[in-house]
């Protein structure tokens, strides 16, 4: 048996024709993204895989959280940013590595496929502090 999906023209309008049914990705931090699941963690196990087809629409943004395992990203149309400053364009490949804390926004909006080898968690800010202080005193 065979089981597949397909997206064609991602590059050339495929994200626009309604080929992707997207749903709001609900999660705390999280502001107008949409996605298109293409597998969960509810397919690959509780520490499994996820993949997706992410739409920050403009002004949207992540929440702060941890990487569990490797994360690859590629932007699709329009630009990503990162926390620390770092803007991904269209055509951009960027992968976060375990334990990469960050948090994503697109003040223009922006289209990305990404690949987690494992799930997130969120980071509080006072963690974040916590985590930042333990670094720079090694």
């Amino acid at each position: 048996m065979r089981d597949i999906k397909i997206y064609s023209s991602l590059f050339t309008g495929g994200l626009h024709n309604g080929q992707i049914k997207w749903s709001e990705y609900v999660q705390p931090g999280r502001n107008q993204v949409d996605v298109e699941w293409l597998y969960t963690q509810a397919e690959t196990g509780p520490s499994g895989a996820e993949a997706y087809i992410a739409h920050f629409k403009p002004g949207s943004h992540g929440d702060l959280h941890e990487h569990l395992g490797y994360e690859l990203l590629l932007i699709l149309e329009g630009e990503l940013h990162n926390d620390n400053g770092d803007r991904y364009p269209a055509g951009t490949l960027f992968i976060e590595k375990p334990e990469s804390v960050h948090q994503v926004s697109s003040p223009s909006g922006c289209f990305a496929l990404v690949v987690r080898e494992k799930g997130t968690r969120p980071v509080t800010t006072a963690e974040l502090e916590t985590m930042t202080t333990a670094a720079a005193g090694n």
